[in-house]
């Protein structure tokens, strides 16, 4: 039960509470403080994808901790004023580290998130304000740039089209006027045919009247 209340206050701090970072290497050993002078206090392990973990109850007695589970005796330790020792850290331990006192409601101190520092500086790549500056003035005229290019090619493929499109218009055209040119003088042709058929015809006419 006691367990179960420890987790819902910390469910509570932790929307408000302050969270200092604290960096490290895989298979180091870390110590982080804690802020209280209680005489006893609790270290609670908070995992982004877990529920809380109470890992420990400190006492005055730097040499004497209440382990939660046997398996958080070879990797944590007490040492005076409850600072808490992790050894040989792995991305197990990552994560923000309480401790609280014994009070109901118990006041806790501030959170420490611990994380790799590779891990760190990779998500906190751009937290100088110059630097996201930078990066967002990069990036505005990479993509001006970008979209220069781009308007540019539409506008050569347009051209390219229209100009293709005016020459098959041109091509057409050309070849209408000659199909209507080679039309028309064949019509004179056969009319012309046909004006000389006529006038032999009436003159073989004529000769037979007058014979």
């Amino acid at each position: 039960m006691r367990i179960l209340q420890i987790q819902l206050y910390i469910l509570i701090w932790c929307q408000a509470a302050e969270t200092l970072d604290q960096l490290t290497d895989l298979g180091h050993n870390v110590t982080i403080n804690c802020d209280l002078d209680d005489e006893d206090v609790y270290w609670v392990l908070q995992k982004q994808s877990d529920s809380s973990t109470v890992i420990l109850r400190s006492f005055s007695n730097p040499t004497t901790a209440f382990y939660f589970n046997e398996t958080f005796e070879n990797k944590y330790s007490v040492q005076s004023k409850h600072r808490l020792v992790i050894y040989n850290v792995t991305v197990d331990e990552l994560g923000v580290y309480y401790c609280m006192n014994t009070d109901t409601p118990p006041k806790l101190s501030h959170s420490t998130r611990l994380n790799i520092i590779g891990k760190y500086r990779h998500s906190a790549l751009f937290k100088n304000p110059t630097q996201l500056v930078y990066h967002f003035s990069e990036c505005q005229n990479q993509t001006a740039v970008n979209s220069i290019h781009q308007n540019e090619t539409q506008w050569h493929i347009i051209i390219i089209i229209s100009a293709l499109m005016n020459a098959v218009l041109i091509i057409v055209t050309i070849a209408k006027h000659r199909y209507i040119v080679t039309y028309i003088s064949t019509i004179h042709m056969h009319i012309h045919t046909v004006q000389v058929m006529y006038v032999m015809g009436n003159g073989y006419s004529t000769s037979l009247c007058f014979s």
